[in-house]
């Protein structure tokens, strides 16, 4: 049989229990409050009695009254009226009140019965000794002594009549607290007899079911640490079909099955390892290779920089001669010397992205103008745009001074105005921009080509990204590069494509890079 239907039958016992207790308290307690209204009645009845004698008592003083002053006969039952209504009011009272008992009595039995009927019969004799006495005080004879008579014969006789009533009531009044008292004792015991089957239906329920349940399921915690602690070494009993059963009979099938993939698992990593190990020595020799080639490569820079540089440097000596000597060459000198100090420059930007690369990337902050390094970026690649069949135009540059390495951003605008010339050539148009506040100065790079599509624009300052303008060409540098640059400086990058309405340059959608850095605080 499954817990589930155990469980149920154990709360159908328990609910059939609780129902079984609270219609016994029921009965018991409806038991109690119609002996409680009977009692109450009783007491109403005795009540009933002692006006009755009260009222019987003020007839006997005013008909003796009457009599003794010798009154007429007209004149005694005027005095006696009223009293004699009170009495027969009291009478009806008294016979509705036993002839319902006579009605409530008889679930009570014929004994009952039989002893309400004498008090009816009982109220009848009193009843009719009054009017007896009435009719013999209501002759005209003015004799005293046979008017006393009649007085002397209502008061012997309805005294008896009105103790046996009230004994009577008295008697069933002690009955009922009878009755009372042997219903309080059966339903004392049947308390007592419902908390016994209620401790042993509790206690049979716990040490029958509960409890073998929680020790099975203390075997199965047990069961679940071991296979957290990796050890599959699991065989739980499954002989019972129930839903613990079920999870015993599941448990040693998982732990059998992790049991076989630890052992599948331990074989691969041995071979994993073995593999690794072979990579790695791979990978070691390799980055001695690459090591060896970087080494070379950064030689080969130097080397070429130095002879690059000793040529160069006679070159810009004799421009600097012939240039000063005047005479018809010195516009020829001037154009030799500007030539060769941008392609010093060159050289030194070959050396300054190589020494980024090997991670020796130095900054030389000074003071710079804005207005100064907007002109040298624009000299330098306006015959590349010539060249490219566009136009590089600068706008007003407002007189700020920037703190920076002048070289390093000079290539970072530079690298984006090249980028700008070979993927927006189709646009024809390229324009340096430049706005300054309080605390920063904003330059930006603005194109009429075909703009960079939304999914390309998020990475664009990724490392190694190809999307759109991101990549370099010549000895300029990519836009990550540019990135790291612009952040060491403390300022910012951004990328805006399409190009705002307000800094369009025409019907394409277009780029806008912007450079953002602090100015100067001296």
């Amino acid at each position: 049989m499954s817990l589930k239907t155990l469980l149920g039958l154990g709360a159908l016992a328990l609910g059939v229990g609780t129902w079984v207790t609270a219609l016994i308290l029921w009965l018991g307690l409806l038991a109690v409050s119609d002996r409680l209204d009977a009692t109450l009645k009783a007491e109403q009845r005795m009540s009933g009695y002692a006006g009755l004698s009260t009222q019987a008592a003020t007839f006997l003083v005013v008909a003796t009254e009457a009599v003794q002053r010798e009154l007429p006969a007209d004149t005694r039952s005027e005095r006696l009226e009223p009293v004699v209504e009170n009495l027969r009011a009291s009478f009806g009272r008294l016979q509705e009140n036993v002839a319902q008992a006579v009605q409530e009595a008889e679930d009570l039995g014929i004994d009952a019965q039989s002893r309400f009927g004498t008090q009816s019969l009982g109220l009848a004799r009193m009843e009719a000794l009054l009017n007896s006495t009435m009719r013999g005080l209501g002759d005209d004879d003015v004799d005293r002594p046979r008017l006393q008579a009649h007085i002397d014969s209502f008061a012997t006789g309805f005294d008896p009549l009105l103790s046996q009533a009230v004994q009577t009531e008295q008697l069933f009044r002690a009955d009922i607290r009878a009755d009372i008292v042997s219903l309080r004792q059966k339903l004392t015991l049947a308390a007592i007899a419902i908390a016994v089957a209620a401790v042993v239906m509790v206690l049979a329920f716990y040490f029958g079911l509960i409890r073998p349940q929680f020790a099975r399921l203390d075997r199965l915690r047990d069961a679940a640490q071991k296979i957290g602690q990796e050890d599959f070494a699991i065989d739980l009993p499954e002989t019972r079909r129930d839903e613990i059963g079920g999870l015993y009979a599941e448990t040693n099938r998982m732990a059998h099955a992790l049991a076989a993939r630890k052992s599948a698992v331990e074989q691969d990593r041995a071979q994993l390892n073995s593999i690794i190990a072979a990579r790695t020595e791979e990978l070691r020799a390799a980055n001695e290779t690459l090591a060896e080639i970087d080494e070379n490569r950064r030689r080969f820079f130097a080397d070429v920089s130095h002879e690059l540089r000793t040529p160069l440097t006679v070159i810009l000596m004799e421009a600097q001669i012939g240039r000063a000597a005047g005479g018809s060459e010195a516009d020829a000198f001037a154009t030799i010397e500007t030539r060769a100090a941008r392609l010093n420059r060159r050289i030194d930007d070959l050396l300054r992205v190589a020494r980024s690369d090997s991670g020796q990337l130095a900054l030389e902050h000074a003071a710079v103008g804005l207005p100064d390094l907007m002109t040298e970026v624009h000299e330098e690649v306006r015959a590349e745009a010539d060249n490219a069949g566009m136009t590089l135009t600068l706008s007003d540059v407002p007189h700020a001074t920037l703190t920076c390495d002048r070289n390093w951003i000079r290539q970072v605008l530079v690298g984006l105005v090249r980028n700008a010339i070979r993927h927006a050539r189709d646009g024809g148009h390229v324009r340096l921009d430049a706005r300054s506040d309080d605390q920063t100065a904003e330059i930006a790079v603005i194109d009429n080509g075909p703009g960079i599509a939304p999914k390309d624009q998020t990475g664009i300052f990724e490392r190694f990204s190809q999307a759109g303008s991101a990549s370099a060409q010549g000895f300029g540098i990519g836009l990550a590069l540019a990135r790291w640059v612009v952040e060491t400086h403390d300022g910012t990058i951004t990328l805006e494509s399409p190009v705002p309405p307000a800094d369009a340059l025409g019907d394409a959608p277009g780029t806008k890079i912007a450079v953002r850095l602090p100015l100067s605080s001296g």
